[in-house]
């Protein structure tokens, strides 16, 4: 708790997977949650759940590329304790040679410029809270390429970059820094958004693997770290399903 009363955790890509599970945790944790995505019918959903469940969430419909609304969203606060940066995600995997740089464009402001936007508009209500803390959600991609993955790994370097400098920026400040950086998860979207919609082909990305990681499993990882005492600050936390080694390297029961 603050001094001013409940905790504010603002929370992008609330709508669906990763973001959802997140904001239902730390709802539980007793944050009082804002809940940010282009879908509004979906946020205000999940704010009517979280609520009737007896937890406080709030909706707000936000395009994070949109500088001037994240601008204006901003200003609705003077405090917050927790910005969890999750919207983003991956578009095709071609190889170099022919991938779509209008995929490339469009990950890069989703994962990178997103995240430097929500960071900067609510930087000064982090600090104002005394004790805030960031979330960069990165992903193993970000910590090693892999086969018709370039897009993507570029932008979650760029996340991944932006979590690693911020933390040396304002070290002696009293906000942490986080990245969680999640290996294969298995969400109702992320794979069938990469492959345009094709539900085939996002099957085959899990095909065979006994049990990839759920969208709770990284939001209780993301819960906890935030939950640490504040003088604990959990650089970087990698999380994979046993079945994966590596981004290349995954046993399945095929």
């Amino acid at each position: 708790m603050t001094a001013t009363g409940t905790p504010i955790a603002v929370v992008t890509g609330a709508s669906s997977g990763i973001g959802a599970a997140t904001a239902r945790q730390l709802a539980a944790a007793g944050y009082r949650v804002v809940l940010t995505a282009r879908r509004k019918d979906r946020i205000e959903a999940l704010a009517a759940e979280i609520n009737e469940a007896g937890h406080q969430a709030t909706a707000y419909p936000l395009d994070v590329t949109d500088r001037a609304a994240v601008d204006a969203f901003a200003t609705a606060f003077r405090t917050i304790a927790v910005l969890v940066n999750n919207a983003g995600g991956a578009l095709g995997a071609d190889p170099v040679a022919t991938g779509d740089p209008a995929d490339w464009r469009q990950m890069y402001e989703t994962n990178v410029i997103g995240t430097l936007n929500l960071t900067q508009a609510l930087l000064p209500a982090l600090d104002a809270s005394g004790d805030g803390t960031v979330v960069v959600l990165s992903s193993t991609a970000g910590h090693g390429t892999y086969e018709g993955g370039a897009g993507y790994v570029a932008a979650k370097n760029g996340a991944r970059i932006i979590a690693e400098t911020l933390r040396l920026e304002i070290v002696g400040r009293p906000v942490r820094v986080i990245e969680i950086a999640p290996g294969m998860v298995k969400t109702e979207e992320f794979a069938t958004t990469r492959f345009g919609g094709d539900t085939e082909k996002a099957a085959k990305v899990y095909a065979g693997v006994a049990e990839p990681l759920t969208a709770d499993d990284v939001a209780e990882t993301i819960t906890w770290a935030v939950t640490r005492p504040p003088h604990v600050n959990i650089d970087l936390l990698i999380v994979r399903p046993r079945a994966q080694a590596s981004n290349t390297k995954v046993h399945r029961e095929l």
